[in-house]
């Protein structure tokens, strides 16, 4: 009885790890068909609003110059990171990105006792546009597409504006990069 009993268990254990290793579905794999080989990044086009009127809902938009220019570089270096598609002239590439920041923010999320703000969020939000070049077609759009970070402004983890910022630039372009590659 012990001897079958602990054959049963083996038995169950082994099914479970066989099932776990084959029944997994999850690829490191690019999902991107296999017609895409290239890619043209257009340069980010700002379209910060900074004229208009400050809202309660708009009062943590902040502008900050070049920003289009930090994203679209970030971008580009996360593709050459990423490899599965390459970087090609814009009559070469099999895909074009289009890419418009809209936004960037500077959200206040906790305050100290005395009223001074301790944490942030930076959020930059963009447009983006991917076409087919071959089909002459849009291939998916992404309105509000969003990267963002937090940052303590005091505190063991404390840390400045500027590194955040690179790492809301970080996470756009990663998201960025995946939604194009592993389009899910």
């Amino acid at each position: 009885m012990k001897k079958q009993l602990r054959n049963f268990i083996l038995l169950s254990v082994m099914l479970c790890i066989s099932y776990n290793i084959i029944g997994c579905g999850y690829t490191t794999r690019s999902m991107i068909s296999s017609k895409y080989r290239t890619i043209y990044i257009e340069p980010f086009l700002n379209k910060i609003d900074i004229t208009r009127e400050s809202e309660v809902s708009s009062k943590y938009k902040i502008y900050r110059p070049s920003v289009e220019t930090e994203i679209y570089k970030a971008v580009v270096n996360k593709f050459l990171f990423d490899g599965n598609l390459k970087l090609a002239k814009t009559d070469t590439a099999d895909l074009i990105l289009k890419g418009e920041v809209t936004e960037f923010r500077r959200d206040p999320l906790r305050y100290t006792e005395s009223d001074d703000v301790e944490e942030y969020r930076i959020n930059l939000v963009v447009n983006l546009s991917l076409y087919d070049t071959a089909l002459n077609t849009l291939v998916w759009e992404e309105k509000g597409f969003t990267g963002d970070t937090t940052y303590f402004t005091s505190g063991t983890s404390a840390k400045s504006e500027e590194s955040a910022v690179v790492e809301a630039l970080s996470d756009l372009s990663r998201r960025i990069v995946e939604r194009t590659v592993e389009q899910w």
